[in-house]
């Protein structure tokens, strides 16, 4: 309970950090914005996201334009995380199912930040529990490092303890990209999956 609650509040003070460090790409007003309708503020698109090139669930080895191939809700976390990340990863999926029953389909995906721990197999069990649709994504710690700086996220291992068990700092957003658009909008933890749904709905819906 101790390590559960630290590391939910580590988390909580990385998301500020990466909310200070972030803010200039993230709340740029945009000319000509099709989904202006669904935010509650100007993000800019474009500054979020970009190319990657990891390993998913299955071993095999591929790209942003392969994951990304309609509404996505991008995630980063590791499947040791002791309680915000399954409960993040579990929110994302309930919102995707909300989406689902109504006729929308938003693919969830689940990249590691512990390529140490979370090979394509230890992926492969925690996203099946989580969703059938899940994508688990992996690399070599420098395409993790590419693909997290691409997305702004931060993460950082926990050097004491145990060094078979230790933990990691990161960040909690999670972002909607959609093919040829790009980033769209990002969550924080503390939203609801039904209103995370209601809003992912809204983006999907001016996007046809």
């Amino acid at each position: 309970m101790k390590n559960e609650t630290l590391i939910a509040g580590l988390a909580g003070l990385a998301v500020v950090g990466l909310i200070g460090a972030s803010v200039l790409y993230i709340l740029q007003p945009t000319g000509d914005d099709q989904f202006a309708q669904c935010r509650a503020g100007a993000v800019g698109g474009g500054a979020i996201g970009g190319p990657f090139t990891l390993t998913d669930e299955n071993g095999k080895t591929v790209t942003d334009k392969d994951v990304i191939t309609g509404p996505t809700l991008v995630y980063f976390g590791y499947t040791f995380c002791p309680d915000v990340c399954p409960l993040d990863a579990a929110r994302n999926a309930e919102a995707v199912d909300i989406l689902e029953s109504d006729g929308k389909i938003v693919t969830p995906v689940f990249i590691s930040f512990d390529p140490e721990r979370d090979t394509p197999e230890v992926l492969r069990d925690f996203t099946d529990a989580m969703h059938p649709r899940m994508i688990g994504l992996t690399g070599t710690p420098d395409q993790v490092k590419a693909a997290s700086a691409a997305y702004k996220t931060f993460y950082q291992k926990q050097v004491d303890g145990d060094p078979k068990y230790y933990l990691m700092d990161h960040s909690t957003f999670s972002y909607l990209m959609m093919p040829e658009v790009g980033f769209v909008d990002f969550f924080d933890r503390d939203i609801s999956a039904a209103n995370m749904a209601k809003k992912l709905g809204c983006f999907v819906d001016a996007a046809q």
